[in-house]
């Protein structure tokens, strides 16, 4: 007879959920629980997102699903949706603790709270816009090659269309050595790739006043500290952010993955206006041009929201034809959701869902288009490649390399979490 107790999870929506579940189960294997490998469900941890309306219930839904399939387990909720729509999520029967965007460094507490009382533990805080950043720390993931590495929450930015600052609180930023160690105790556990994540990424630093530190310096810093890191990935980045010493430091050093992912939104002038993004057409596609220059092989990718209220089809052909201008490798595709609270949710002109549809497959078809060409430019290339898996049946290994090509190869042997030089071909679909 055994008294082991086990949990499951599910993560819903971006790379900073994934790290901030990781936390919370790393916090559950110090009070004894473990992974559940079979139907034994003890606690189940439900991240939720809340990005978009779709987001918002798909978070429901899954925690439905959780109660029925599982209905004597704790039901833990946390994330974006259980911030912003904490009440309503309280109203569903059978969830058990409910926090929202902070509080996951109180695991315990609020479990033993809720087996005491057997009543649902709501710890969402109202008032986030004022607080320091909520130290949790990871130590591994279940993917054995990458791993995330959050060292930033919040935004200051309050993009019309966007709720996340509203969800996420201020921009605030983790202690610099407090990421260093981070970095050591990842790479000591065999971890070849690091991708820096946040909310907004590279806004790291603003809030330090007394510390004349920035984001530069932190990937500074990280390279120098730890020699035996491999790769070095950032995540999302605005172009704001992207300045001559970032770009000299992608340059220089092969450690830092050639890959950018920068938001967009829209080509249209008169749209980025009404969206209350922080930059102009030229200013953009200057510093596109920039990175080209220098890096005239590293991988483009922008976030793009087609639909959003009052979008003309004259404004949509501009961010289209926009989009061709910048050359993009790679398209991340997004209709416009109305999100409460916003001011974009108020305006005027909602543009029909069937015609978000359609412009949504307009652009997926030009980016399938765009990141063919991309391929194409490696065609018969070498390159690096961090091997993620290998199918022993099949001889097929798979990984990444630092362009964030997909790359699959012909392998005898189990090479996973290995740096393997290979000669790229696209394969015919």
């Amino acid at each position: 007879m055994t008294n082991q107790k086990y949990y499951k999870s599910l993560t819903l929506g971006c790379k900073v959920n994934t790290y901030e579940t990781q936390a919370v189960l790393e916090e559950l294997d110090k009070l004894g629980y473990a992974e559940s490998i079979d139907d034994q469900c003890d606690i189940f941890v439900i991240n939720t997102c809340s990005v978009t309306a779709t987001s918002d219930q798909k978070s429901r839904q899954k925690i439905r699903n959780a109660i029925k399939e599982y209905p004597n387990a704790i039901i833990f909720v946390m994330g974006c949706s259980s911030q912003l729509q904490g009440k309503e999520i309280a109203k569903i029967p059978g969830v058990s603790i409910i926090i929202g965007t902070s509080s996951r460094g109180n695991v315990e507490s609020l479990i033993n709270q809720y087996l005491e009382t057997k009543e649902t533990v709501y710890a969402v805080e109202k008032d986030n816009r004022n607080q320091k950043y909520e130290e949790i720390a990871i130590s591994a993931y279940k993917e054995n090659t990458r791993a995330f590495l959050k060292v930033q929450d919040g935004c200051n930015n309050f993009c019309s269309y966007c709720v996340i600052p509203y969800t996420r609180g201020n921009s605030r930023s983790r202690k610099p050595e407090e990421v260093i160690c981070e970095v050591d105790r990842l790479v000591n556990n065999n971890f070849k790739e690091i991708v820096i994540t946040g909310i907004d990424t590279a806004s790291y630093g603003e809030d330090f006043k007394d510390l004349n530190y920035n984001f530069n310096q932190l990937i500074k810093d990280i390279l120098e500290h730890n020699k035996k890191l491999v790769r070095l990935r950032i995540s999302s980045i605005e172009e704001s952010q992207i300045d001559d010493e970032l770009i000299t430091m992608f340059k220089e050093n092969p450690r830092i993955a050639k890959h950018f992912v920068i938001p967009l939104q829209s080509g249209s002038a008169s749209v980025l206006k009404r969206m209350n993004r922080k930059y102009t057409k030229e200013e953009f596609l200057e510093k596109i041009k920039k990175i080209r220059r220098e890096l005239p092989d590293a991988a483009l990718a922008a976030d793009v929201i087609v639909g959003f209220p009052g979008e003309t089809e004259e404004e949509f052909e501009e961010s289209k034809e926009f989009i061709k201008e910048c050359d993009f490798d790679f398209l991340h595709v997004f209709p416009y959701s109305q999100r409460p609270g916003t001011v974009a949710a108020k305006m005027k002109n909602q543009v029909p869902a069937d015609v978000k549809k359609k412009r949504v497959k307009e652009l997926i078809t030009l980016g399938n288009e765009l990141q063919d060409r991309y391929f194409k430019k490696f065609e018969g290339k070498e390159v690096d490649v961090i091997v993620e898996t290998w199918d022993e049946k099949k001889h097929l290994s798979y990984g990444h390399s630092s362009e964030y090509l997909d790359v699959f190869f012909e392998s005898d042997v189990d090479n996973r979490n290995e740096v393997v030089k290979v000669k790229f071909h696209q394969f015919n679909k």
